[in-house]
């Protein structure tokens, strides 16, 4: 263990080493199971299942899929939206010993043929709304075992679909049939170590060869438990029996998966479970509750909602608990807004390769504007130079961030090439530079592979993204490296003006000006409608810069 400075800034009741439960994930379940049988686990549009009958589904889904022939260490996709069906085979599936393989339920035929192959799935989770794109892939791929559910299927009052409503292709089962006619409650009883394969978890987008990050049964519980710990100076303030968490984020994310789902299993909350982001929709929701204690989120998300006209007669700052912001930077004026309405936030760093953990900026503890915080309980975190990757960089100097703790990924899956270099000796390496402070707070500076080199000048473009949103007339900024004949790059702008207003390109040039050295200042703005996201909100800086790359060779070869 090195030494680890940064733990003087933890809250009072933040432990700075944990001992970890040794039990394989779905045993979370027990904890609320048995200390809060009667209380909401899921509210799916105003449905409840309770923690105990949850766990009963869980058992009878495992005994089920163990039953069809799924055995210990076979992969079975989840390709859902956030609705009850989906902690149902997420716990099922672990529960035999399965490993779960998240799919995003917007991606193409082709991105999904990619992750089939490249696990060899032997079962597929599905919903009613995608099966034109699920039988085209089977008739690319074999999957032996493909089940499919309605989305409305677990809301009373609306119609239960069943295998002959859906058309379903003969040998396809249907979830809620498959669950009614199981009985058997009782647990699997198959062995399953902390070590062996939980999730795989695929990274870094889907050209090439995807990469599928193996967390193991271990990575999630410390994940988890790290979530719930840091959460200690404001959470327990509100009983279990009132706890609860807005379920927006995807579980097919890594960060939807360890701090909105198991999180909420581990700390007796409910689910109040929301398959889309539609912002009136979601204030409708949250209209209906008194307090809501936990929200993780991203910041386009936070924006949308402190922004909105419903915003001050939802009365938010004395609605929410504890605003959690991750998988993109908050810009400054947002950070602002949120204090301003007196909600407790946290904003923080990970990666699927860290089971979404990492650091995080503490609760009641100091904060700093544009930080990613500081490592939580069992990290230790190293910036090294961007060369070699061998020595400390020192303090006030960008690094990459390399990072060894129990929840960091197990490997890629079946990619020994990628994991021997992006694992070395236990430390993984992130491709994140960053420089950490005197007072032992870390800045992320860039992504390496989005450092751009214009002119031999190192230009990080999330410098100048913060400079964009400090413009009042700019609703949405990134800002991408493309290449130039003379300078080998250069920094273009692609900005989402506020509505109703009008915005020029030499608007966004001479506000840069005053705020930034000549060479960092773009040299070409677009104004978008939209920007391209992740399904967590995280704008694709990538997919624009390949759009600039494909466009320039469309010139060149008409």
């Amino acid at each position: 263990m090195q030494n680890r400075p940064w733990q003087r800034h933890y809250d009072y009741n933040v432990p700075t080493d944990i001992r970890y439960p040794r039990i394989p994930v779905p045993e979370l379940l027990q904890i609320p199971a048995n200390s809060y049988p009667d209380k909401a686990a899921l509210n799916y549009f105003g449905t409840e299942i309770t923690f105990w009958e949850l766990r009963r589904q869980v058992l009878r889904m495992a005994n089920a899929l163990g039953e069809s022939g799924i055995k210990k260490g076979d992969r079975i996709g989840l390709h859902l939206p956030n609705c009850p069906q989906y902690p149902i085979a997420y716990y099922a599936a672990l529960s035999i010993g399965a490993i779960v393989v998240n799919m995003n339920p917007l991606y193409t035929q082709d991105e999904l043929k990619l992750i089939a192959e490249t696990t060899g799935l032997k079962a597929l989770v599905t919903f009613d709304m995608v099966l034109d794109t699920i039988r085209g892939l089977t008739r690319q791929v074999k999957i032996p075992k493909v089940i499919v559910t309605g989305v409305t299927d677990f809301i009373n009052g609306m119609p239960l679909s069943s295998a002959k409503s859906l058309n379903l292709e003969e040998g396809w089962f249907h979830f809620s049939t498959l669950l009614d006619e199981c009985k058997n409650t009782k647990r699997p009883g198959v062995s399953i170590s902390p070590d062996d394969p939980a999730v795989i978890q695929f990274t870094g987008g889907t050209t090439g060869v995807p990469k599928g990050a193996v967390l193991t049964h271990s990575c999630i519980i410390a994940a988890t438990v790290n979530c719930a710990l840091w959460g200690n100076p404001t959470v327990p303030l509100t009983p279990p029996e009132k706890r609860n968490v807005l379920a927006v984020l995807p579980y097919f994310h890594v960060y939807g998966n360890i701090v909105v789902m198991n999180w909420a299993v581990w700390s007796c909350a409910t689910q109040i479970q929301v398959p889309r982001f539609e912002i009136d929709e979601l204030f409708a929701t949250i209209a209906n509750y008194d307090q809501i204690t936990f929200f993780p989120t991203v910041p386009t998300l936070i924006t949308a909602l402190v922004s909105h006209p419903k915003a001050p007669e939802q009365n938010l700052g004395k609605k929410l608990g504890l605003l959690n912001s991750g998988a993109a930077p908050m810009p400054v004026e947002l950070i602002e807004k949120v204090q301003d309405l007196g909600i407790f936030f946290s904003e923080g760093w990970g990666m699927s390769e860290t089971t979404s953990v990492g650091m995080s900026n503490p609760i009641l503890g100091l904060k700093k504007a544009g930080s990613i915080g500081i490592p939580i309980p069992g990290a230790d975190i190293r910036l090294v130079d961007l060369q070699d990757g061998n020595e400390d960089v020192p303090k006030g100097e960008p690094g990459e961030i390399i990072i060894k703790s129990p929840f960091v990924m197990k490997g890629y899956w079946n990619n020994p090439e990628e994991t021997a270099k992006e694992l070395k000796d236990g430390w993984l390496h992130t491709g994140d530079i960053a420089i950490q402070d005197d007072d032992d707070y870390f800045f992320i500076v860039d992504r390496k592979k989005d450092m751009i080199i214009a002119g031999g000048f190192n230009i990080y473009p999330r410098e100048v993204d913060e400079v964009l949103y400090q413009h009042p007339k700019v609703q949405d900024a990134v800002t991408a490296g493309i290449p130039h004949e003379y300078r080998g790059e250069t920094v273009k702008a692609f900005i989402v003006p506020k509505e109703g207003v009008t915005l020029t390109e030499e608007e966004i040039v001479s506000f840069c000006k005053e705020k930034l050295t000549a060479y960092k200042v773009p040299k070409e703005v677009e104004f978008r409608k939209e920007l391209p996201k992740s399904a967590v909100g995280k704008v694709l800086r990538k997919v624009l810069r390949e759009e600039e790359i494909a466009k320039q060779k469309a010139k060149k070869n008409p």
